[in-house]
């Protein structure tokens, strides 16, 4: 099996959407994520134009980390610019 690019996106299920709005996230890709019972998950949503056209997920618990590493390099780059 080869390393997958850390900075790719792959598919890596398709589920369904029962009756009742609910869907299964399959117990492989749980396992790969590290989603145990009782996690929270929280999920972004983007548009294109006045439509989601994506949705994407992340464990709630790793939001800041994930909001650090993104704004972390912007606020880094204006503590060092002088006026």
């Amino acid at each position: 099996m080869s390393k997958k690019n850390e900075n790719c996106c792959n598919i890596e299920a398709v589920i369904s959407i029962d009756d009742r709005g609910q869907m299964v996230l399959p117990k492989d890709l749980r396992e790969k994520a590290g989603i145990k019972s009782g996690d929270k998950i929280a999920i972004a949503s983007f548009y294109k134009g006045d439509e989601i056209c994506c949705l994407t997920m992340f464990k709630a618990d790793q939001i800041s980390d994930l909001v650090g590493d993104m704004l972390g390099p912007v606020f880094s780059g204006n503590q060092n610019k002088k006026d």
